[in-house]
């Protein structure tokens, strides 16, 4: 399959990445062109800043997680009908899992899609010496198509065509621009990454005045002429269609909690789900009619407040738990069904109570980065014999207790050597509760076993 696309990757993370992406995406709608964004690796975050800027759903593309076919299968599928593929890479060209650069990296990632890619570099401070960055980039791996640099951070004209020339001189590559540093385009971060694009004010603004630089600076015929040279694909489809059996399936979304793997939402539709989208933050009670609960991942930290507040929302999650309904819950989902969340500055706060346990943010890290889950009781996405390759990333943990019911073993394996198992995965009634973060495209059965627990949950005249 022929799907004109391009990838944007960074000589590190903070180089600039999803600002260039960003504007790109920006300034090709402002052409009229039809944009399909995906992100490289298990981000949530800048998927949204995509979205916000072309009007269609980011999707995820992780390498390690996902197999081969059926990267080459979600890519294709979702640009069907688009005019040009946008991909934004994840921290450096070549960090993927571990110390392999052919595993969850950039790199991999336009390997396997055969894709042109564009190096962002920072060119604060350097003149010939980005030439030597940027042959080491292409010399490192001679299968990548490198095929072009955007210097960012430049103090001006004069400066990038110092960069531009010596880089074109000794590496080959051509140079497609450069942007200026602009404080008013900087986007904020927090302690998981960026703020999420719907809690900042006045990012229309930012990002207009952003593509408004991107089409100042930067070669986008060029890079459109590139994207257009891209190689077919050679694609086969899986088959997930079956509306045979049709559940509602509530999701919750709004600014607390909208972590979620876009395919994944799409695979449980073709699977025979209506999703119900609701907001734990301002609806009084659930959706009427649902035979199951999705609550994604977030920020409740910083919602916590209203979340407890909405009293109706909470009692009405923690009675249908108990009626058996089924419930996955990831990572900031499985703290809001905890007792407390308990935020930075010390104070607690009352959540739903499903778990009998309390989260609480540290200052820190808990865990961060790909593992691979072990589901080894029946739990609302499982009957109990699945494996499954996931991701964890956050900084809350939740207090010890002498027993838990845990559905998860999960083994953090580098270099072919186990460094360290936990346990995961709270269990009680049908809710399932974990700080992994599951593409079921990496395990398909996980999406239908949650499918037939609410066909089943149905049936007995749940509701």
């Amino acid at each position: 399959m022929k799907v004109s696309r391009f990838v944007i990757a960074g000589t590190q993370s903070g180089v600039g990445k999803t600002t260039v992406t960003t504007g790109l995406m920006r300034a090709l709608t402002l052409r009229g062109l039809n944009i399909q964004p995906f992100k490289v690796g298990p981000d949530y975050i800048d998927p949204a800043f995509h979205s916000f800027v072309t009007g269609n759903k980011s999707r995820n593309l992780d390498s390690w997680m996902i197999d081969e076919e059926t990267i080459k299968e979600l890519f294709t599928k979702n640009s069907l009908g688009k005019s040009i593929s946008v991909i934004e890479g994840v921290m450096g060209l070549y960090d993927g899992f571990g110390i392999e650069k052919d595993m969850g990296s950039t790199a991999h990632l336009a390997k396997i899609l055969k894709t042109p890619v564009i190096l962002v570099i920072d060119g604060r401070g350097m003149s010939s010496s980005a030439a030597a960055q940027v042959l080491g980039y292409k010399m490192y791996d001679n299968d990548l198509e490198l095929k072009g640099v955007i210097v960012n951070n430049v103090s001006g004209e004069k400066h990038y065509e110092i960069i531009r020339k010596v880089i074109e001189r000794d590496t080959g590559i051509k140079c497609l621009g450069f942007l200026k540093k602009n404080a008013n385009i900087k986007l904020e971060s927090r302690h998981l990454g960026l703020v999420p694009s719907v809690e900042i004010d006045g990012l229309e603004k930012r990002i207009d005045e952003l593509a408004g630089m991107v089409e100042e600076t930067i070669d986008i015929d060029g890079i459109l002429e590139l994207a257009n040279e891209s190689k077919s694909i050679d694609v086969k489809y899986g088959s997930n269609i079956n509306r045979e059996n049709v559940v509602n399936i509530g999701v919750a979304l709004d600014k607390a909690f909208n972590f979620y793997y876009q395919d994944n939402l799409d695979l449980l539709e073709e699977l025979g789900a209506n999703l119900i989208y609701f907001s734990p933050l301002k609806d009084k009670k659930l959706p009427e009619n649902i035979h199951g609960l999705y609550l994604g991942g977030g920020f409740p930290e910083v919602f916590p407040k209203e979340l407890e507040g909405n009293i109706g929302m909470r009692r009405d999650i923690h009675k249908k738990s108990f009626e058996g309904m089924p419930i996955y819950a990831e990572c900031g989902g499985l703290m809001y069904l905890t007792k407390s969340i308990e935020n930075f500055e010390g104070d607690k706060f009352e959540m739903v109570g499903v778990f009998d346990r309390e989260s609480r943010m540290t200052k820190r890290l808990q865990r961060f980065g790909y593992v691979n889950v072990n589901i080894n009781k029946p739990c609302a996405i499982s009957e109990g014999k699945d494996v499954v390759k996931a991701h964890e990333f956050h900084r809350s943990t939740l207090n010890e207790v002498d027993e838990e019911n845990y559905a998860y073993k999960v083994d953090k394996i580098r270099e072919n050597k186990l460094q360290k198992t936990w346990a995961c995965g709270l269990v009680k009634n049908n809710t399932l509760g974990a700080y992994a973060h599951i593409h079921f495209y990496a395990n398909r059965s996980l999406a239908k076993n949650f499918i037939n627990n609410c066909l089943i949950f149905k049936e007995k005249g749940g509701a």
